[in-house]
Formats: C-alpha cells, sequence, structure tokens
C-alpha cells in the first residue's frame, strides 16, 4: 500500500564558536586557556548519526554542546536521534531549544509538527505545519502532512484546501487520493471528491490496497453495502493485509454485528499486535456487547500503546461508570481533560457520574458546562469521538 510520503528528517552542520586569534604575544603563564573546538564532536556527531550509531552520535553532540550550548543543528540532531528511538518527549525538547535559538528556521517547525504527528497529536502537529508552509509555501512535504492533520481532526474545508494544489504530484498516490476524496465529499465539494474516488480506481486497479481504500472511502460515506462489497473483495484477495480486517471491524461494529466485528478486530490484531486503535474498537465492542471484563482489558491495551488516545480513555470511563468504580471514571475522565479541555462530552459523562455519587450540585454544574460548550463551539473534534471519521491507523502509524 502506498504510504505517506515523508522526507528524511535533515541533519544540520552544526557551527561552533570559532576560537579567536591573540592580538599579540603575551607571556604563557598569563595567557588565557585556549577554548576547545566544538566541532570536531560534532563532526562525530554526524558521522556516527549517519551511520545509524545513536548512543555515540548523541554522546559527541552532548560534549560538543557542553563548549557551545548555542549550537542549533546540534539540538536539531539530539531531536531527532530521539524520534528514531520513539522518545517524542525527548525530542520535543530538543526541538523547542533549536526553536528558541532560531524561531524562524523551517526545518525546526517540520521536525516539532513531526514528532507530534507521530504520537498522533494532530492537534498540536498543525501550528508547526503551519509554520513551516509559511515559510516555504513550495514544500510537498509540510503541505501533505498539514493536510492530513487537518483530515484527522475533521477540519475538512482547510484539507481540501490544502491538499488539493498537490493533484499534479500526488495523483498517483493512494492514500492521497483516499484521504482527498473524503476531505472534498465532507466539504461539499463532491466534484472533486468524485474524481478523486475515480483517479483511486484508476490508478489502484484491482489490487487489494485498492479495494481496502474504496472500502474505507465507502464506509465514511456510510455506503455500507458498497463498503461491504469493496472491503471483502480487499480481503479475499490479501487476507493478510494490514488493515482491511480492521476497517471490516469497522464495517460490522457501525452495522451492529458485533460478533463479527469482534472476530475482524482480533485477526488484525493478529497481523498488527501494536496498533492501539484495534484494542480501542475492539472494547468498543465488548462494552456493546456488555463485556465489561474484556472491555476494560481492550481499553488498558489501548492505553499501554498509546496513552494519548482519548477515545480509550473516554471507552474506559464508561466501563467504571457502569460498573460503579465511579473513583476510577473520575481519573479517566481527568486525563481526558487534559487531552481536550473543551470536549462537552468529558463534562457530560463526569456530570453523570457526580449525580450518581450524590454530588448534585457539582454533577449539575458539569452538566451546564457540557451544554455551554456544545452550545458555544459545536466542537469539531466531537465528531471524531462519536461517528465522525472513521480512524486511519494506515495512514497515519508509519509515516516515513
Amino acid at each position: 500500500m502506498a504510504r505517506v510520503l515523508i522526507a528524511a528528517v535533515s541533519a544540520f552542520l552544526a557551527c561552533g564558536t570559532p576560537n579567536l586569534a591573540l592580538a599579540q604575544s603575551t607571556p604563557a603563564a598569563t595567557s588565557a586557556p585556549a577554548k576547545p573546538d566544538p566541532r570536531p564532536f560534532f563532526a562525530r556527531g554526524e558521522d556516527a548519526l549517519a551511520r545509524g550509531d545513536l548512543d555515540v552520535a548523541e554522546h559527541s553532540f552532548r560534549q560538543g554542546l557542553a563548549i557551545d550550548p548555542k549550537a542549533v543543528s546540534a539540538y536539531i540532531n539530539l531531536g531527532v536521534i530521539a524520534m528514531r528511538r520513539q522518545q517524542w518527549p525527548v525530542a520535543l525538547e530538543n526541538f523547542h531549544k533549536a526553536e528558541k535559538l532560531a524561531p524562524t528556521m523551517a526545518g525546526i517547525q517540520l521536525n516539532l509538527g513531526l514528532a507530534y504527528y507521530r504520537q498522533n497529536d494532530f492537534w498540536h502537529a498543525i501550528p508547526p505545519f503551519e509554520s513551516a508552509l509559511k515559510s516555504q509555501p513550495d514544500s510537498l512535504q509540510a503541505r501533505y502532512l498539514l493536510g492530513q492533520c487537518y483530515f484527522f481532526t475533521n477540519r475538512y474545508v482547510e484539507a481540501t484546501d490544502t491538499l488539493e494544489p498537490l493533484w499534479d504530484q500526488q495523483s498517483r498516490d493512494l492514500n492521497y487520493l483516499y484521504v482527498l476524496s473524503i476531505a472534498a465529499d465532507k466539504a461539499d465539494r463532491k466534484d472533486l471528491g468524485d474524481r478523486a474516488l475515480a483517479r483511486l480506481a484508476e490508478v489502484g486497479g484491482d489490487s487489494a490496497e485498492v479495494h481496502l481504500l474504496l472500502g474505507k472511502a465507502m464506509l465514511n460515506l456510510e455506503a455500507y453495502d458498497d463498503a461491504r462489497k469493496e472491503l471483502s473483495a480487499a480481503a479475499a484477495a490479501d487476507p493478510k493485509l494490514p488493515y482491511v480486517h480492521f476497517n471490516l471491524g469497522m464495517l460490522y461494529s457501525k452495522t451492529g454485528d458485533y460478533e463479527q466485528a469482534k472476530a475482524e478486530f482480533l485477526k488484525d490484531i493478529a497481523l498488527e499486535p501494536d496498533v492501539a486503535y484495534n484494542y480501542d474498537e475492539l472494547g468498543k465492542v465488548y462494552f456493546l456487547m456488555g463485556n465489561d471484563a474484556e472491555a476494560e482489558k481492550a481499553y488498558a491495551k489501548a492505553l499501554h500503546l498509546d496513552s494519548r488516545l482519548l477515545t480509550a480513555h473516554l471507552g474506559l470511563a464508561q466501563v467504571f461508570q457502569r460498573t460503579e468504580q465511579y473513583e476510577k471514571a473520575l481519573a479517566e475522565l481527568r486525563v481526558a481533560a487534559k487531552l481536550d479541555p473543551e470536549s462537552s462530552r468529558i463534562h457530560y459523562l463526569r456530570g453523570q457520574i457526580l449525580v450518581r455519587m450524590g454530588r448534585k450540585e457539582e454533577g449539575k454544574k458539569e452538566l451546564e458546562t457540557s451544554v455551554a460548550l456544545s452550545s458555544a463551539h459545536r466542537d469539531k473534534r466531537e465528531k471524531e469521538l462519536e461517528g465522525g471519521t472513521i480512524p486511519s491507523p494506515e495512514l497515519s502509524q508509519q509515516p516515513r
């Protein structure tokens, strides 16, 4: 399957502080010691990073920074090392240090956005990608990733406007065509959506991959019979195709066939055991089937893989609510509120739980806050939690 085309993160050459020659000779006993040159350390770090020796690279860059703590490129490279190790908070820390030293450098913003993107934190990825694109309007990478972030956060008009200019370069990329088709349709630009879907079928031919994406498109458009036809064709052509069973699970879950949905999610877990969305959706199915114990296990596994997965926190809170473990439910909602402070749904659930605990005044305030937020914002993020775009781990899980 075509994957998101993301260029490799650049490693920037470091520039240490040059030593200044003494203006005139002074006695050896009174001359200041020469300042060490950080450049050999940075050069060693660059070489080790190119070889993939991350430990030596990190040690060398830190040695150089001890001499020249304002070397922007060293912080960038430490961020790159952390991303390769999937140490996202460390990566963000180093990129932010670089940003403070060089706030206008577009490459830093691109790396910041990518570090958030790799955590599926699309909301926080948007501002740095926007900044990178503003600085480099011709950057395919920044535009593509920004368009995807708009799509994943249900900002379909912005996604369409951002991605459409890439048609000439990307109209053979199946994932691009899929995202554009859905975004355009939801942005009431049906002609563009239909054109992207037709191009998707033309480029992909009769491959399992194109059946998967066409089926997923139909699923997003709630054309369930067409979705079943396409996804079944994809599974028949390649039963081990990653995410085909995930999307079949989503189809059966949407149509109320929970036993079949469970079976499909378990099939995809066998193929993709580290995808948090599988366990999140499996937890939802178990909850709808009334199996709270298995729902709790599935949601816990999802959060083990991705602690920022908001829907899993909410799902777990609902399990604890139904099993009358109210303090645990409130704890999950506190975490969820940090991830999405303006979600009316979180306040609504908290209000319900507080009322059941006998804390009626607190509960009433939470319910009123929920109504106010819903009315004031019509928060687009709620769509993601309540039947918006189908999760797309196949598009965002492993950007290259």
